[in-house]
């Protein structure tokens, strides 16, 4: 396991990071043996949100904390203020609400570090950063960010908090696979494009990426000819995505590695910070994902499976 750090955060971090999407208090079986392996091979950072099984992800992580007595040794990113069926709830009142919650269910008083799940660019950044610096001094989150944030968003909302002496966003979560999309997967959601890149890139801004293996795209699962997934169709089937995909098979093969194992080691090896979100649903799918991590990619392995060369 490969480590970074976030500013705010006092221990190194684990650049493959699980995605909690796996737990559900109703089984805490498979939920336990997928957070015990994890940990157990070096990782130590647990991404989930409000929204995550309708609450029931966050319930399995407050079960495992107070069995296992290792919250300590987590770096646990909570997410909130995902719209519901009402709509936008980007709001004091609603991200309180959903911090309030969450911590409630994760048996925990603090997030390591809190990401606003969604933007509405209607609200000024001064409102939420006050908001979210409020929580930090409150002691219920030591770094926060945004997730599905545009970079010029991310930047007034820095530059507001450096006039003003509070502390900035730490971090961002956009979407970030060697698989391009179509178009997003989920409504309002954004993708690291090559003005992101090199904005992340210039500010060495550390970036979580959520759906980092694209669905499932390079696992093997899915075919040209393939269309019962009508998600991953429409947002991975295209001509370039499957040529990555042929030429990851073929690294790999060099490698001793599967071809998802080279597309997820290829989102950890950018040149500015990355902190992958893999989200393994099975014990065995978390066994093929972790050597991800160890796997460090030459420049002109990333320029062949970009089509660069």
């Amino acid at each position: 396991m490969r480590y970074g750090n976030i500013k705010g955060i006092e221990k190194p971090v684990a650049k493959l990071v699980l995605g909690t999407i796996c737990c559900n208090e109703d089984d805490m079986e498979n939920s336990g043996t997928i957070l015990n392996n994890y940990l157990a091979a070096g990782g130590n950072c647990f991404d989930t949100a409000r929204i995550y099984n309708e609450g029931k992800a966050e319930k399995a992580l407050g079960k495992w904390f107070t069995e296992s007595g290792k919250r300590d040794e987590i770096v646990l990113l909570g997410k909130g203020g995902h719209p519901d069926h009402n709509g936008d709830r980007i709001s004091p009142e609603k991200i309180n609400e959903d911090i309030a919650n969450s911590l409630r269910a994760l048996q925990t008083d603090h997030f390591d570090i809190f990401l606003l799940h969604r933007d509405n660019r209607s609200v000024s950044v001064q409102v939420l950063v006050d908001l979210l610096n409020e929580h930090k001094d409150a002691g219920r989150m030591k770094a926060f960010g945004g997730s599905n944030w545009t970079t010029a968003r991310l930047q007034e909302a820095n530059d507001y908090a450096e006039a003003n002496g509070l502390q900035g966003f730490s971090a961002s979560s956009e979407h970030l696979s060697l698989a391009v999309w179509n178009e997003p997967i989920w409504g309002g959601c954004l993708r690291v494009d090559e003005n992101a890149e090199k904005w992340h890139r210039e500010h060495q801004f550390p970036l979580f990426p959520w759906s980092a293996q694209a669905r499932g795209f390079f696992t093997g699962r899915y075919s040209p000819e393939d269309l019962s997934n009508e998600e991953v169709v429409r947002s991975y089937y295209n001509k370039d995505n499957w040529e990555k995909y042929r030429r990851a098979t073929e690294i790999g093969e060099k490698r001793g590695a599967t071809a998802n194992q080279i597309a997820l080691a290829f989102v950890i090896g950018q040149e500015y910070p990355v902190f992958a979100v893999a989200g393994p649903m099975t014990p065995a799918e978390l066994a093929t994902t972790l050597p991800a991590a160890d796997i460090v990619l030459t420049q002109g392995e990333k320029d062949y499976l970009t089509l660069k060369s």
